[in-house]
């Protein structure tokens, strides 16, 4: 007779999130079957979709003790979330994200006189690191001519690119505002 002992799952100190594939994969708008495809790819389960001691082991899953074997396994989202980043696929959350700073870096590329950001500065200073190339694929399926350089070592960072030209936005004081 084998006794159970699975791994403990982490206290509720560590930080960690833990979810079945259908929550797994709603994160990143997928369904259970797709992202346990990707999980199964990546070595962590057997051809039952069952994790593999070594996924149990190195805190890619977690078993818990109940009948319902598909029900019973928990993933962690970081880990397991890095292996789906790592086959391609974005968080629904970075796709939001993602949008939303092109939608931002238009605008200001469309420009306003009250407006003294370009939008590479704006980049430099707020963008997440990790979303720049996506922000550029998804300007680049609008169409737009505008592209977010890597930041620079040095202070100012890189200029925008298109056409050649920076895309600086000065104030301009109307006479009535200097009175």
């Amino acid at each position: 007779m084998h006794s159970f002992s699975p791994s403990p799952l982490p206290s509720a100190n560590s930080h960690q999130i833990w979810f079945t594939l259908t929550e797994l994969g709603r994160h990143f708008g997928i369904s259970a079957v797709h992202c346990g495809h990707h999980l199964s790819q990546a070595g962590l389960r057997d051809h039952d979709g069952l994790p593999f001691p070594k996924a149990i082991d190195q805190g890619y899953a977690y078993k818990r003790p109940e009948q319902n074997a598909n029900r019973s396994v928990l993933w962690n989202y970081d880990r397991c979330g890095g292996i789906l980043r790592e086959h391609g696929l974005h968080s629904v959350e970075d796709k939001r994200l993602v949008e939303q700073w092109a939608d931002l870096l238009e605008a200001l590329h469309v420009g306003s006189p009250a407006i003294l950001v370009t939008p590479q500065e704006m980049a430099d200073s707020d963008m997440p690191h990790h979303i720049r190339t996506w922000v550029n694929q998804c300007l680049a399926m609008r169409g737009s001519q505008l592209r977010i350089n890597k930041k620079s070592p040095q202070a100012g960072g890189d200029s925008v690119r298109e056409a050649g030209q920076e895309n600086r936005f000065q104030v301009q004081v109307s006479p009535l505002a200097a009175a």
